[in-house]
């Protein structure tokens, strides 16, 4: 079994242990009673400047323990502060140490739209997804079929959020614009093997409509990373280890700071 694989079955088992306690049915009624989700698109629209999405990450599979984040609503402050765009919340509890209730508190703390970033395989996850206050979904094309990946899409949009696809190669990119995705993500880590090419992003840009929004996953570290990603051609970046690890306010004013010059 990959590790993706492992992943995607892990978060699938969690949920559906978390379905013994709050069954589907009542899941979807805590969704549809959410205030209407925030306007992702608008967030992350092409501008003069790159558009960051801001991740609260505690430990990786790749990297272990990054940061305690005590706090996940101050942290999100914080990245609003900065100037983010968007809030990435990592749920994924077994190997990022995220959960729900770290997205809830982050959904009440900031004005931002936030992702739920986790390894969604089902309905009930992107039900649970609405009902914590998600504005938008990460799709993985790799952990998931044609088929899984049109019918996920499909919910996520009727529940008023945005679905994030995530590629890794050309033909998933494909994949990504046959469901008609308007935002997606070319990850530079192979989660297979977690191995990183920074330059992925920039050999299956073109692959991108021009009408969807292209987003730059890992492999941010430096202002110069977010300049390489701007200038091959995306139109946001999401950000991770570097924000949780350092000064998440004078880190993203840098990273915002390069690609103004």
């Amino acid at each position: 079994m990959t590790l993706l694989a492992d992943l995607v079955a892990g978060a699938v088992e969690d949920a559906r242990i978390r379905e013994e306690s709050v069954s589907l049915g009542e899941v979807e009624w805590k969704a549809l009673a959410q205030p209407p989700a925030r306007d992702a698109l608008a967030a992350l629209a092409p501008g003069e400047r790159v558009k960051i999405i801001a991740e609260i990450k505690r430990a990786s599979p790749s990297r272990g323990d990054l940061a305690a984040i005590p706090d996940p609503a101050k942290q999100a402050r914080l990245y609003e502060e900065g100037g983010a765009s968007v809030v990435s919340v990592l749920t994924e509890g077994r190997r990022f140490k995220g959960s729900l209730a770290d997205l809830t508190a982050v959904r009440e703390a900031v004005t931002l739209p936030v992702l739920r970033k986790d390894f969604i395989a089902n309905a009930y996850q992107v039900f649970e997804a609405r009902a914590a206050g998600a504005d938008l979904v990460l799709l993985i094309a790799a952990a998931l079929d044609q088929q899984q990946l049109t019918t996920l899409h499909t919910l996520v949009r009727e529940l008023g959020m945005t679905p994030l696809v995530e590629t890794h190669s050309s033909y998933e990119v494909a994949r990504a614009v046959d469901v008609g995705a308007e935002l997606i993500g070319v990850n530079a880590r192979d989660l297979r093997t977690f191995e990183l090419d920074r330059d992925l992003f920039g050999r299956l840009v073109d692959g991108i409509p021009k009408s969807s929004v292209a987003v730059a996953e890992s492999a941010v570290q430096t202002p110069a990373d977010v300049a390489h990603y701007r200038a091959a051609g995306a139109d946001a970046v999401l950000v991770g280890e570097a924000l949780v690890t350092g000064d998440p306010v004078a880190t993203l004013r840098a990273f915002l700071g390069e690609d103004a010059r």
